[in-house]
């Protein structure tokens, strides 16, 4: 099971994602870290991704062998995180087979109606029982 996590700016977000699923997980999943800068990738790898890339190409190639992809909401929206995700970022992960787990933060014009606002661990809790449903118990990496 490949599971691909995809931030951008800081990785925070990305961050706090992988420390949870390492806790919840620990080894039975690989997590690829996949940055649009070198900043959010490393915060990735830090957190104990497996593996790591950084940039366009990267996004690109990687999206397409996943299993699942996790990222905020904006990861699917050319031009966001300043400009960071590129629209070709945007379109290879919408066009990817994986199943994609967004969570629904966007610091752009855009306003999600029926959303609860919640905090980033409270909507990272949630993306973890949600992996559970579909992981299903494997127990293999």
């Amino acid at each position: 099971m490949r599971i691909t996590v995809i931030d951008g700016q800081g990785g925070g977000m990305g961050r706090v994602i992988i420390e949870k699923m390492r806790k919840e997980f620990r080894e039975q999943v690989s997590i690829l870290a996949l940055g649009t800068n070198a900043l959010a990738t490393s915060a990735m790898l830090k957190a104990g991704a497996n593996e790591g890339a950084t940039g366009e190409n990267a996004i690109v190639y990687n999206s397409k062998d996943s299993d699942i992809v996790i990222g905020s909401l904006s990861i699917i929206m050319a031009n966001s995180m300043l400009g960071e995700l590129t629209p070709k970022m945007a379109e290879a992960i919408m066009d990817s087979k994986a199943r994609k787990l967004l969570i629904p933060i966007y610091r752009g014009n855009i306003d999600i109606i029926g959303l609860q606002t919640e905090p980033l661990p409270h909507l990272v809790d949630t993306l973890i029982v949600e992996m559970k449903k579909y992981l299903g118990g494997i127990k293999h990496v």
